[in-house]
């Protein structure tokens, strides 16, 4: 913008100032001639004269050195507020979208747990404009890697605590992290594609609005004719208008340069007074009209929103006002940059206020870090004892991160004084743990003593000798306690695997002795040719009982042995083809075939089998209801997305699945009731 400070305004001042100093000294030789005094008297007098005016030019300096002084204060303060507005119209103006990000509100993010702050990066990625959320996405990253490292810091602790051998890596995953960088690399790409574009634009419109104001310098020519000098005029102006945006460093500057020239030509041009008379008018009745609205806007309670259409005001006063005439330029531009000082104050109030929050938020964190401080020098014996102080803790870490900011000037010292007091306990937490890791190191080496002889054991056919030692084996594992968590599933089934070949092989061995079943398997071969030519009448009631009486005839015949039961397998494969024949629902001939093969494990006694099929079916739920949730997430990204009505064809077909896999689940939920009812039975 162009010049326009309150030079006048000191003028008057200083003139004021001499005038006063002026009376004091007439006032001074007043009073020396009233004396009567002369002679000598009177070269006294001049004498005293003579100092009193030194004294006089004294205070007259002081008092315009104190003028001068408070007259530059009063020019730095409001060239500070001015200098605020200035930097962001700049940038605003550089990239228009960046106005945008007024709109979207800037949160506190250090209060937000790690995966809030995730989906709220997740939201913000999918907004086109990039710039308008540039520096709330960078707000969020620095929130999110402060809680991770500090994560892993924690975890690496644990596991150096609990791991001694120095050639064994640390290694943690957090899945979170992965989904954080995929959003974030989104943004960034967006991001530098938006400069590339923006800075391939930037260059030549500052040339072009450099070329336009050295047009203007060549305006001032009286050798034109004037008609032709105003049609120029117009002209660059239009095209100024129309010139883009330029690099923000050479914003003020361009425009400053550009409204010189501008006024230099309506001031010194002689150009139609009336004409000039005219515009000077209009751009003086805009200007005014805005000095009112922000009259209005000094009385707005809500500083920010102010703030922001001042903002807008100083742009229109700057880029698409043209200027008023020589009277009224330093008065209305006092008036103006005055009025912006005060609103400036009461952001800067506001801003106050916000610090003394930040203060308060200092002063909950440090009574925070001293809790935990306390808690990481409390001596505990127990495993329950440490479970609670290990939840305490935990609790304690949600309040750091929920109590919000605070100054910047101490948040670094804040989060280290608070990373160093959870150091402090976990290392104190692990030194207790430590003890306990040798008792279950102990307990490690029973166990793999133990799955080594059931291993020994597992392909013995001495049944009457063997037997009591498998047992025998199983009861000293029960009484072993407990084992290093990563050695723990690894043991167990290498241990599980043995015991049940080898109790497999024994059940064998006694079904192959069993006459019984032998017969049992005869009469079922025989019944399955018999079954081969069933044929069904067409009658669904009639067919069906059928088939159930099949069944109960089935089950009458009894046990096979165990080296023949693919039998049964045989004969649900004929039930299977009847029942697509009947066209029995899914689930009815699902539920059927399961309550044959549960009465078969029922008749033969074998309660573990009968407890493997439960922990089967209720981890088919589990991975059930684990793939709807998946699928149904699904759902939500997709319907969020500004291509939603071009993926319906994608969301048809998942929500398909979901009816599929609720289908799915009401039957695995039926069977582990009818398993759960034959246990009551």
């Amino acid at each position: 913008m162009y010049l326009e400070t309150p030079l006048l305004s000191f003028a008057l001042l200083k003139i004021k100032t001499l005038y006063i100093l002026k009376m004091l000294e007439e006032k001074n030789d007043n009073l020396h001639e009233a004396d009567g005094k002369s002679g000598i008297e009177i070269n006294d007098s001049v004498a005293n004269d003579a100092i009193e005016t030194s004294d006089s030019e004294n205070l007259t300096k002081d008092l315009v050195s104190e003028t001068e002084n408070e007259v530059e204060k009063q020019e730095n303060d409001h060239q500070e507020a001015l200098d605020v507005i200035t930097s962001s119209n700049a940038a605003e103006s550089e990239d228009e979208t960046l106005k945008d990000r007024h709109d979207i509100p800037m949160q506190d993010y250090n209060t937000f747990s790690l995966d809030a702050l995730v989906n709220e990066l997740k939201k913000l990625v999918n907004i086109d404009k990039v710039m308008s959320v540039k520096d709330h996405i960078e707000e969020i990253k620095k929130a999110f890697l402060l809680q991770y490292h500090h994560l892993i810091e924690e975890k690496k602790e644990e596991f150096l605590a609990s791991n001694p051998d120095p050639n064994e890596e640390f290694e943690y995953h957090l899945p979170l992290k992965s989904k954080f960088d995929e959003y974030y690399n989104v943004f960034r790409d967006k991001r530098n594609a938006h400069f590339k574009h923006l800075q391939t634009n930037l260059k030549s419109n500052l040339e072009n609005r450099l070329a336009i104001v050295e047009e203007l310098k060549e305006l001032i020519n009286p050798q034109e004719n004037i008609k032709d000098t105003l049609k120029h005029f117009n002209e660059l102006r239009e095209r100024w208008k129309n010139a883009g945006a330029i690099p923000k460093d050479k914003y003020n500057h361009v425009w400053n340069n550009y409204h010189f020239h501008v006024e230099n030509f309506y001031d010194y041009l002689h150009l139609d007074r009336e004409a000039r008379d005219l515009d000077f008018k209009h751009n003086l009745e805009l200007k005014q009209k805005i000095i009112a609205r922000v009259e209005e806007l000094v009385n707005d309670t809500d500083v920010s929103k102010s703030f922001r259409e001042l903002q807008d005001l100083h742009r229109i006063w700057k880029e698409e006002i043209g200027p008023v005439s020589k009277e009224h330029r330093d008065a209305i531009w006092n008036q103006f940059s005055e009025l912006t000082k005060k609103i400036h104050d009461k952001r800067e109030l506001l801003f106050e206020s916000q610090r003394a929050n930040e203060q308060k938020n200092l002063e909950t964190k440090k009574e925070i870090i001293a809790k935990i401080e306390v808690l990481g020098s409390e001596k505990v014996n127990s495993h329950s004892q440490w479970l609670i102080q290990i939840q305490k803790v935990e609790e304690l870490r949600n309040e750091f991160f929920a109590a919000g900011k605070v100054p910047s000037e101490v948040n670094e010292e804040t989060w280290a004084a608070f990373k160093t007091a959870v150091r402090n306990f976990n290392a104190f937490k692990n030194s207790f743990y430590k003890d306990i890791k040798k008792d279950q190191n102990d307990n490690l080496n029973k166990k793999l003593a133990l799955v080594a002889k059931a291993k020994e054991l597992q392909e013995s056919t001495d049944f009457s000798a063997t037997t009591p030692v498998m047992k025998q084996i199983q009861e000293e594992w029960k009484q072993i306690g407990h084992v290093p968590k990563k050695y723990s599933d690894k043991i167990w089934k290498e241990f599980k695997d043995a015991c049940n070949h080898y109790f497999d092989k024994l059940k064998e061995h006694k079904s192959e002795e069993n006459s019984e079943e032998v017969a049992a398997f005869d009469n079922k071969k025989a019944y399955l040719d018999t079954l081969r030519s069933f044929q069904l009448t067409g009658d669904h009631k009639t067919d069906l009982d059928a088939i159930k009486a099949h069944i109960e005839t089935w089950k009458g015949f009894g046990k096979v042995p165990f080296s023949r039961r693919h039998i049964e397998g045989k004969f649900n494969k004929i039930l299977d083809a009847l029942f697509e024949k009947l066209s029995l629902s899914k689930k009815e001939s699902e539920m059927m075939r399961f309550a044959n093969r549960i009465d078969s494990l029922s008749d033969s006694n074998d309660t573990r089998k009968l407890d493997n099929e439960k922990i089967f079916i209720m981890r088919k739920i589990e991975e059930v209801q684990n793939e709807i949730f998946q699928l149904e997430n699904n759902i939500q990204f997709f319907t969020n997305t500004k291509n939603a009505k071009k993926e319906n064809s994608i969301v048809t077909e998942v929500r398909k699945n979901i009816a599929i896999h609720k289908e799915s689940l009401e039957v695995w939920k039926d069977k582990l009731k009818q398993l759960r009812n034959l246990g009551q039975e």
